[in-house]
């Protein structure tokens, strides 16, 4: 018996992604530790803690990685949020940065994805300044999840990042709406089922990355911290430009409130709530 799947299994994995009223998605990321940063475990030092708080706040995904998935998977029933599964790490966080960067799979992503009951498998396309060999890495890591996704009927989330440099060190998120759209409509072209793509620097520009998805869904990825309200009026922006949802990690993860800020950005995303509204969902917490 064959082992491989028509597009449809994959389209019904996607549907616990979803909301089926509003068509959208909070994906809480919390695949932080991957990456070997000790600074990106501010807030998920006790992940276990981390996530039961997530899970009681009912976000439609969390977002982990193949080692930490049980954490939410072993958790409460059928309306657990949705698991999102990372399946490359690399090491392009670093300040300062490494002499030699890497991007490695997990081997059989969307077997592991299939056998941890994950609602789809991620991973990134990176565009660094003036490190080709990165981009061929994860070009190569994309081709071979596509084809095991469409070995094992799993949805694939492509994550096409744009960095620059900058004087602190580390890589920072580069906003150029005509760098992302280039990048992201690879990702496309590439068999994304899901695009999760950064903000750009001008909120009405975002029209024009959805736009070159040509129908695949794009989740808005949330980058470093920054204060509530301009997280909920960059959030207004993005849904009003057509995104399908977002991907916060540390705005929520880092936040002194994280189950009031999840509540929240699903006001935003499933009832319409304004900025000033979700902000007084926190205040009120």
């Amino acid at each position: 018996m064959s082992a491989t799947h028509d597009a449809h299994d994959a389209q019904y994995r996607m549907r616990r992604l979803f909301n089926p009223t509003s068509g959208r998605c909070l994906d809480i990321a919390v695949d932080h530790g991957f990456f070997g940063e000790g600074a990106f475990l501010s807030g998920i030092e006790d992940l276990s803690s981390a996530v039961q708080t997530l899970v009681d706040a009912a976000p439609d995904a969390i977002q982990l990685t193949v080692g930490q998935a049980p954490l939410l998977q072993t958790l409460g029933g059928r309306e657990r949020p949705a698991l999102v599964m990372r399946t490359d790490v690399a090491n392009v966080y670093g300040s300062p940065l490494p002499d030699h960067m890497f991007s490695l799979m997990t081997p059989n992503p969307a077997l592991r994805g299939v056998q941890l009951d994950a609602s789809c498998i991620v991973v990134n396309l990176f565009d660094l300044p003036d490190r080709p060999e990165v981009r061929e890495a994860c070009l190569r890591n994309v081709l071979i999840a596509r084809e095991d996704c469409d070995r094992y009927g799993m949805p694939l989330m492509v994550e096409p990042l744009v960095m620059k440099e900058s004087a602190a060190g580390p890589y920072t998120v580069n906003g150029d709406v005509t760098r992302i759209v280039p990048l992201v409509r690879q990702a496309v072209e590439l068999g994304a089922d899901i695009i999760k793509a950064d903000p750009t620097d001008n909120p009405d520009d975002y029209v024009d990355v959805v736009r070159t998805a040509t129908g695949v869904p794009v989740l808005v990825r949330g980058g470093g911290k920054v204060p509530d309200a301009e997280l909920l009026e960059r959030t207004a922006g993005v849904l009003r430009s057509g995104a399908r949802g977002i991907v916060y990690g540390r705005n929520i993860i880092q936040h002194p409130k994280p189950a009031a800020m999840t509540r929240a950005l699903m006001a935003m995303l499933h009832d319409n709530a304004t900025p000033a509204q979700a902000l007084q969902i926190i205040a009120d917490a």
